[in-house]
């Protein structure tokens, strides 16, 4: 999917190339405001209590990861990343994290996960801010 956004923004770049880092601050701090609105919201007891190794709700987990990616890769496109490196990258990256996340998580997720979300989302936010600022000053 980041391949994929990358494409779709490569295709487009000429056409929006004068408020490019406009469009990937927003999709960034969207990205980040979404996480934050997450680790803020209550879930209900039915929620927290349902199974997260089902079919369905892995299948839900990852076309939203995947819209994310899609997202990202927009943001590449614009940024005239080599997308080759950024992809192997990412990609590696979440493999190495989904396999530690998955032997650490139940001891420790209780403790900093919705800390972990919400420093994750500023994360976001900030590297959108960041891109902004060095296209405006």
């Amino acid at each position: 999917m980041i391949v994929i956004g990358w494409l779709a923004g490569r295709t487009v770049i000429d056409f929006i190339s004068a408020y490019d880092h406009w469009l990937a601050f927003g999709l960034l701090a969207f990205i980040g405001g979404r996480m934050l609105w997450e680790s803020f919201r209550e879930e209900d007891e039915e929620k927290a209590k349902k199974n997260i190794n089902s079919w369905l709700t892995l299948f839900a987990l990852s076309i939203a990861t995947s819209i994310d990616s899609l997202a990202v890769g927009l943001s590449f496109a614009f940024l005239k990343t080599d997308i080759l490196i950024a992809a192997i990258t990412v990609g590696l990256a979440a493999f190495i994290i989904t396999i530690i996340a998955q032997l650490i998580g139940n001891k420790v997720g209780s403790m900093v996960g919705k800390r972990a979300e919400i420093f994750g989302g500023l994360i976001l936010i900030g590297i959108g801010i960041k891109i902004l600022l060095e296209h405006l000053l």
